[in-house]
């Protein structure tokens, strides 16, 4: 029997245009001779659809879509993600695999395990199965259904099991031929091995091949990167799916023909081309054409113009430097000298006339009070005023440029630096920052070679450095790593060779400022852990962790 694995890039509530990628994977599938046709997760819906569930006619709109996909699969076996009614106790809607052929719906599996850990939010909206319905007949073979985190609990991968129960067991007691995943499992740094592993293991406990079918692209904070896979009973990877873009191959299940997948890229490339998609599909599906980074001569804004010049192509972007009275003509020329490489528009508008009007309107009010943050903040407003200003005009979405090591600890200014409509590289912290913009000019100069060896600056006050307020970056970064990613308790960090009071402070200003971070923008997540969606920190608290302890 030949299987195609069938990656498509689905867009939330885009039923239509679901069902349109559907279908023509359908006909590939055909004219390749195949017998069956795989999704991954939510296809017909998109995911994750979140409370758009709530809605009864969203609900409608993914049965009628479903009928849709069952008449577009003549001749074939359609195996693919969708919600279905739940009536009895319990949430109302299923996470479900159906499986159509030729107008009918012929099997339906129903997820068992739903994770409620991190971005993700299953037991709020669907209602588990009770067990995994046992493999179905299909062209002399059993054929089984798991999706996604019905294999993510298997004895043995991981140190710390979420579920009682585990799906692969017992599936594995009715000896399946083939096992079919329907998986939308979103990316982050390393997660491909994490997904080799589990996958290998699978194979080996079920004795049976595993078509792992993941989704690809972005859908808000969230990329999904791809890389389906296919392995044998014995757990050899035999075909992997492109990462970053939609794919198709053919699994035979008589004679399988062993694909020497491509070496996976490297972090950097691989991290970089995870924010391309990120922002590409986030302005397109969000309706947007074309975006506005303000350019301060730094790094971070650099990457975040590199970024969307590829996303997007240099057309459709527009780069705008602000000067103020403390803004280096270093800095301005940098910006200038980015533009032209890039090929993107670029426009010159200086705050200086508004910052001076600012501050005299001001000044009765402080009277004669020392300048302080407060003027600094006043500049870094007029160029947020200024790019919402543009924003509004020309019908752009601005593309905010504050990296993870700033905005854990609060170094960014709401409504000036912070604001915009998706926030690239919040989950960069500033050491990867510079790697991925080192990656940029892999091939030629695109950011100045003066951007990569200034001390980086928000140029507020004269003479200012980032290290005035901060910690060196690969110290801070360090701590941010063990903090947020892995979840460290402070002794813990303190151990790892950081100071004790500079771990105080680090971890104060992390609390601290989490009432500005609940105000920017939607950030892409590259790492285990990014602040968002899947860290939920309440703003009014007053716990205190023990450094001791």
């Amino acid at each position: 029997m030949k299987i195609a694995v069938c990656q498509i890039n689905t867009t939330v509530g885009d039923f239509d245009g679901n069902v349109e990628k559907i279908s023509l994977s359908l006909e590939k599938a055909r004219q390749t001779g195949c017998h069956m046709a795989l999704f991954p997760e939510l296809a017909i819906t998109g995911y994750p659809p979140r409370d758009l569930l709530d809605r009864f006619s969203f609900f409608e709109k993914s049965r009628k879509a479903l009928e849709k996909v069952a008449q577009s699969a003549n001749g074939i076996l359609a195996v693919v993600g969708t919600v279905l009614e739940n009536r009895d106790p319990g949430n109302p809607l299923f996470n479900a695999a159906v499986t159509v052929a030729d107008g009918s719906i012929l099997h339906v599996y129903k997820k068992v395990l739903l994770p409620n850990y991190d971005v993700f939010d299953e037991a709020r909206y669907f209602a588990p199965a009770p067990h995994p319905e046992p493999p179905f007949p299909y062209k002399g073979l059993k054929v089984a259904v798991t999706i996604c985190e019905d294999i993510w609990n298997v004895e043995g991968v991981f140190t710390h099991r979420l579920y009682a129960k585990d799906p692969v067991e017992e599936l594995g007691k009715a000896k399946p031929d083939v096992v079919l995943n329907l998986s939308a499992s979103p990316f982050h740094y390393a997660k491909l091995s994490v997904r080799q592993t589990l996958l290998r293991e699978v194979s080996r406990k079920i004795k049976a091949p595993v078509l792992y079918c993941n989704l690809v692209g972005g859908n808000d904070e969230l990329i999904f990167d791809g890389c389906s896979m296919a392995m044998d009973a014995a757990g050899n990877l035999f075909q992997l799916g492109k990462a970053f873009e939609e794919d198709f191959f053919v699994y035979d299940t008589e004679s399988p023909s062993l694909q020497s997948p491509s070496p996976p890229p490297g972090e950097t490339e691989t991290l970089y081309r995870a924010l391309v998609l990120g922002t590409r599909d986030y302005v397109r599906k969000c309706g947007f054409g074309k975006v506005l980074v303000g350019l301060s001569g730094g790094i971070d804004s650099s990457l975040v113009a590199a970024i969307a010049s590829e996303s997007l192509g240099p057309q459709n972007v527009m780069g705008v430097t602000m000067p103020s009275p403390f803004s280096s003509k270093g800095s301005i020329e940098d910006s200038r000298q980015l533009a032209q490489a890039l090929g993107i528009q670029f426009m010159e508008i200086p705050i200086t006339p508004l910052y001076e009007a600012a501050l005299r309107t001001l000044e009765p009010a402080f009277k004669d009070l020392p300048r302080d943050i407060t003027e600094e903040n006043i500049q870094a407003r007029l160029r947020g005023l200024f790019l919402m200003a543009l924003s509004n005009k020309f019908n752009r979405l601005v593309l905010s440029t504050g990296n993870k090591s700033e905005l854990a600890v609060g170094y960014c200014t709401l409504y000036g630096d912070m604001c915009g409509g998706l926030a690239v590289i919040s989950d960069l912290p500033k050491g990867l920052v510079y790697r991925l913009s080192r990656y940029v000019n892999r091939e030629k100069p695109v950011i100045p070679e003066a951007v990569f060896t200034k001390p980086p600056s928000a140029e507020l006050r004269p003479n200012q450095t980032d290290q005035d307020s901060l910690p060196p970056y690969d110290v801070l970064d360090g701590i941010l790593r063990l903090y947020i990613e892995e979840n460290q308790p402070p002794f813990k960090i303190v151990k790892a060779g950081f100071e004790p009071q500079l771990v105080a402070e680090i971890l104060s200003k992390i609390n601290h400022n989490e009432y500005k971070r609940r105000q920017m923008a939607p950030g892409l997540k590259v790492t285990t852990k990014a602040f968002g969606m899947g860290r939920r920190v309440p703003i009014a608290q007053k716990f205190k962790e023990d450094q001791n302890s």
